[in-house]
Formats: structure tokens, C-alpha cells, sequence
């Protein structure tokens, strides 16, 4: 029986894996370059190239390429081989000095650097500098908002929640928890003109306000349905009458695992008796300003893209409808999120991060 050509064993040192990783994490500014990263690293944990490529939705041909150009070259032969053509006219000086300039000051009068104005103050240009900056991943009118959570239960938060997803409990539901508040019924001043051919659909910039609702849903893990309630208000009693309306969709023989955030509305005495006095009903709270581990955010996000954000209400009782229909459409065929990283991963991510923050403030000070 052919077993067919034995392949070279892949060993990685440990220097050349913490290299790995963090080329592995550059899925933004060099994704061909991470994919490569990440290739080398599960064949070095001993999968074969047919299963590498079926992980990360590849041919095993590319998979085997990786793995030989590493074997032969290591790290250098995951970086593209220089390719013929004019040669370059700037000097590593030159990009060396647009690099820092980018990271270590602002042009005059303004709070990031342009293409514009980068090649103004170098005297090269414009294209010379968006080539820089796309060769070191720089992109300076971009910026992203963080928050690290300071909650001293962080870790195991983590893991209890993510533990639910990966591996839930049996006989069991498991349901996120959360409200949209202050949801505005938001009709535009004139009205809209449609999308035709060779045009995009217009509306006008400004909008009228007709009031606002509040939208309570959980998120059944397993199978994807959303159990939504419209309230005018989102206090206690409002979320109370919503726990109320879950208990009587539950199974009385399951048991039920709530994730939610740490709202003062998840938190007053009303609740907690509630809890307490259904044994069945277990509470997971997610860390203080880690609302991203509760996955009906991601399908509030979907209820905002496709229903709130691009339509037009002249009432609340128009918008409530409009989401209820929206609920009633993604229930007949729902499809539930997959949750894919680990606790471990997520935490040395944050850990990654928070040391990122660390070094930073401490070079300024």
C-alpha cells in the first residue's frame, strides 16, 4: 500500500514561534504574510497538509509550499522574493525617515499625517509615500477605539462564557441577553429617491425624530432564534416582565445559562430575587466592558444593518412593527453565530495589548 512521499518533519525553536505568532496576528497590514504564519504553525503542530489546508480553507498544494519554502529558508522563506523591474530610486535613509516621522510626530496644525502633506514635508511624492506607508502597514487616517476591562474577575468571566459556547452544558439552554435601547423612529425630511440604474437609492441628510423604543432579546446559542419584547422604557420591571416571557418559552425540564452584561438593570433587587428564586435560571455575567463576549450584540448589529440604520419611520409604532418583522423573518430560518477563539487566546490577545499599552505610555513619560 502507497502511503505516498514522506514529508520532512516541521520543528519550530521557540524564538521562531513567537515570531510566527506575531506575524500571525497581522491578518490587517499583511495577510498574506500572516496566512503563511499561520500555515507553518499547524503544520508544526503536527497536522498534516491535507488537514491544514481544509482548516484554513486552502489547497493542500499551497499548504506544501509554505512548508517546504520554511523548511529550507525558516522565516526569510515566508517573505516574497524580490521581483525584477525599475529600480528603486529612494534610499532605505529616505524610507527610514518617513517611517519615523509617521509614528513619532503631526504635521503642523493637525493631528495625523496625509499622503499630502507626509510628501510635502519629505519632499518625495505622493505616490512615493502611500507606497512607503503601505509597505509598513501605516495607515494614519485610520484609528480604532479600546477599552480594557479592569475587572479583577476578568479571566474567569472569560472562560465561563466562553466555556458555554465551545462546549455547552447538556440539557440545557443557553441564552445571551441584552436590550437596544433607545432604538429612534427616524423619518427623513424629504423624501427618498430610489435606487435606478447607474444610481445609488439618495436621502437626505437630516431626519425627524418621532420618539424611541427599547428592544429586549435573547439569543438562543444553539440554534440561533431571538425571543425579542418591545418595551417604551427599559428599567427592572420592563426586564422582569422579559425574564418572566422567557421562563415561558423554556422548556420546564431545561435548565437555562444567561449571559448578560453588567447593566445597572441586570442588577437591582428585583431581578436578583427573581433569580433567586428559580434555581434553573444560572446568571453569566460578562466582564465590565467586555459586552463584545455576548453574542446578541453580533445580532443587534445584524438588526441595525439591515432593518434600523437605512429605514425610514414616521412613528414607534411603525419602527416596532418593522423589528418585530425582522425577528419573525430571521426565525424562520435562523442560523446560529459560531464562536471560534478560545478563552486562551482571547486573554493572551488582551494581554498582547494591554503590554502594547504599557510600553507605549511608559516610552511617553
Amino acid at each position: 500500500m502507497r502511503t505516498g512521499r514522506p514529508k520532512r518533519p516541521l520543528v519550530v525553536s521557540r524564538e521562531e514561534r513567537e515570531t510566527l505568532d506575531s506575524l500571525a496576528h497581522r491578518s490587517r497590514t499583511a495577510p498574506q504574510l500572516a496566512r503563511r504564519a499561520r500555515i507553518v504553525l499547524a503544520c508544526a503542530d503536527g497536522l498534516d497538509n491535507k488537514v491544514v489546508a481544509k482548516k484554513l480553507r486552502m489547497t493542500p498544494q499551497t499548504v506544501g509550499r509554505w512548508r517546504r519554502r520554511f523548511i529550507a529558508d525558516r522565516l526569510d522563506g515566508l517573505y516574497d522574493e524580490p521581483r525584477p523591474g525599475t529600480p528603486r530610486k529612494i534610499t532605505d535613509a529616505q524610507v527610514e525617515a518617513i517611517v519615523i516621522r509617521t509614528l513619532e510626530s503631526k504635521p503642523r496644525g493637525a493631528t495625523q499625517w496625509s499622503v499630502r502633506s507626509m510628501a510635502k514635508a519629505s519632499g518625495l511624492s505622493r505616490m512615493t509615500v502611500s507606497r512607503v506607508w503601505k509597505a509598513f502597514g501605516l495607515q494614519p487616517h485610520r484609528t480604532e477605539s479600546f477599552k480594557l476591562s479592569p475587572d479583577p474577575l476578568l479571566i474567569d468571566k472569560v472562560r465561563d462564557v466562553v466555556g458555554l459556547y465551545m462546549n455547552p452544558p447538556d440539557h440545557a439552554l443557553v441564552l445571551c441577553v441584552d436590550e437596544k435601547s433607545q432604538i429612534q423612529a427616524l423619518d427623513r425630511t424629504q423624501p427618498l429617491l430610489p435606487m435606478r440604474p447607474g444610481q445609488i437609492e439618495r436621502r437626505t441628510h437630516d431626519y425627524k425624530r418621532h420618539g424611541t423604543t427599547s428592544l429586549f432579546a435573547a439569543l438562543d446559542v444553539k440554534t440561533g432564534k431571538v425571543l425579542g419584547q418591545i418595551h417604551r422604557r427599559h428599567r427592572s420591571v420592563e426586564f422582569r416582565r422579559f425574564l418572566d416571557a422567557i421562563e415561558d418559552n423554556v422548556p420546564v425540564d431545561l435548565d437555562v445559562h444567561v449571559i448578560m452584561d453588567n447593566y445597572g438593570t441586570h442588577k437591582t433587587a428585583i431581578i436578583r430575587n427573581w433569580f433567586a428564586k428559580r434555581p434553573r435560571f444560572h446568571v453569566h455575567f460578562t466582564p465590565t466592558y467586555g459586552s463584545w463576549l455576548n453574542l446578541v450584540e453580533r445580532w443587534f448589529a445584524e438588526l441595525t444593518r439591515k432593518q434600523i440604520r437605512r429605514g425610514s419611520h414616521r412613528s414607534v409604532p411603525e419602527l416596532e412593527k418593522a423589528i418585530r418583522e425582522f425577528i419573525d423573518v430571521h426565525n424562520s430560518e435562523p442560523k446560529p453565530f459560531v464562536w471560534t477563539k478560545t478563552a486562551d487566546e482571547i486573554l493572551a490577545s488582551i494581554a498582547r495589548f494591554a503590554q502594547r499599552t504599557l510600553n507605549t505610555h511608559a516610552s511617553t513619560n
